[in-house]
């Protein structure tokens, strides 16, 4: 029988017990690729106009405006804008500050779960080897049980131990290849963000240093 004739189940199978763990990586993996992406597209925004924006309300000394379009906005960005605008009038160092620490939440909800995908990126390859090791120990046994009872072995008494080594393998493979491709595209989409929050952090700070001192 050919690979392409048998379907996902029929390789679920002939690949033994490690590809249940196998299969629950790549599901969980799967789901936190699409949980970040809704989340990334939610809070998608055009910085670069959102600056523009508050920056004008701030300049015109229309505080209530420039709050209000953070509140607004879904974006990271807006909110270290928010925290630097309702520190107006304080301290360089403190202004500062505020932002710094509304990074502390927003950087990590950027983060979160992204982990997981590394932990795949690791786990899947030992998970597969674990199949061809206990793939090839089933061939072993099957060998010496035969040889035992003086029958000959036949190269489809052979298969299923060759099967599991060889699919699990595979398996392992394919997810990490995948989870590692997708760990770092979305850990670019978080340091997109976080240059952006770094970037409008700075511009805000000596924005409201000069409208503090004007």
């Amino acid at each position: 029988m050919e690979l392409g004739q048998l379907n996902a189940w029929q390789l679920i199978m002939k690949g033994g017990p490690i590809m249940v763990p196998l299969l629950l990586c790549s599901i969980i993996g799967l789901a936190v690729v699409i949980a970040k992406l809704i989340y990334f597209t939610s809070i998608a925004t055009n910085t670069q106009a959102l600056r523009q924006e508050v920056f004008a309300f701030l300049k015109n000394n229309r505080i209530r405006e420039s709050i209000e379009t953070c509140e607004k906005s879904p974006s990271p960005v807006a909110k270290i804008l928010l925290a630097g605008i309702l520190k107006l009038g304080d301290t360089r160092e403190n202004i500062s500050q505020a932002m710094e620490d509304a990074s502390l939440f927003a950087v990590p909800e950027l983060e979160k779960r992204i982990n997981i995908l590394s932990t795949i990126t690791h786990l899947a390859p030992l998970l597969g080897l674990l199949g061809t090791v206990t793939g090839l120990t089933n061939t072993f046994h099957a060998i010496q049980t035969r040889a035992a009872t003086m029958n000959p072995m036949s190269p489809g008494d052979l298969a299923g131990g060759i099967w599991e080594a060889l699919l699990t393998t595979v398996a392992g493979l394919v997810i990490a290849v995948c989870a590692f491709i997708t760990y770092n595209y979305l850990l670019s989409r978080v340091n997109h963000f976080i240059i952006d929050m770094e970037r409008a952090g700075s511009e805000l700070l000596n924005l409201l240093t000069q409208v503090s001192s004007s």
